[in-house]
């Protein structure tokens, strides 16, 4: 079997993760694989049913009724199928973002999906985002990058984006919601949000796009083939 290479991407929300990944994986022809979008479809599943994501013991009950799977389509977009449903799009809300984060605590979840996310990066060349890629999910991963920047400037960047897509967004409150889910993912108890020893740490708050995709080939380069 040929060998696979694996590059993880860790960072507070925000910080560009999964732009700045899909780009890449479309330029070096590897699967990007979305972490945050699978904790999303559990948040959306549980939200479905009524069911709080602090609620530990509604978690566990329903947890077994969730089917997840991930699929690409021609263009190399990540699809996520909830029980056979795609729920790609239904999922990219602010409410649902918080949720997510709460829902990431539960040790159980983690454990649910921890395989399908190794399966992936064992079958492919992938370059996977989240928030314990490379402290917990791909902990020997070739390369491991944590992306960030100023809450001030994510929250600048999630407003324009909710904005772009239609949604009513602002400054402040955004603002106020990076900050929570910051606290809420460095501080909770299982897998918290942190910097692996062996990471390299990339703040991209004076970068845009461009400045930001130079800067990662670099990094990939020195330790993998491009």
């Amino acid at each position: 079997m040929a060998k696979t290479y694996a590059i993880a991407i860790d960072g507070p929300a925000g910080a560009g993760k999964s732009t700045i990944a899909k780009r890449l994986a479309a330029e070096l022809g590897y699967y990007y694989v979305d972490t945050g979008a699978i904790y999303r479809t559990v948040a959306y599943f549980l939200d479905l049913l009524g069911v709080s994501p602090k609620d530990v013991d509604g978690v566990e009950r329903y947890i077994d009724e969730l089917t997840i799977e991930i699929e690409y389509d021609a263009e190399g977009k990540q699809h996520m199928l909830m029980n056979g449903m795609d729920v790609t799009g239904e999922i990219r809300t602010q409410d649902i973002s918080q949720k997510a984060s709460l829902v990431s605590a539960h040790a159980v979840v983690r454990e649910v999906l921890l395989d399908m996310q190794r399966d992936v990066a064992k079958a492919h060349n992938v370059i996977m985002d989240g928030r314990d890629i490379g402290t917990v999910v791909l902990p020997k991963a070739d390369v491991k990058i944590f992306l960030t920047a100023s809450a001030e400037v994510r929250a600048k960047r999630r407003t324009d984006e909710l904005i772009a897509k239609g949604q009513k967004a602002e400054f402040d409150v955004v603002l106020k919601e990076i900050q929570q889910r910051d606290y809420q993912d460095t501080h909770r108890e299982i897998a918290p949000l942190k910097m692996a020893r062996d990471s390299i740490k990339l703040d991209t708050s004076e970068l845009d796009i461009e400045g930001v995709v130079a800067a990662m080939k670099k990094i990939i380069g020195e330790k993998i083939p491009l």
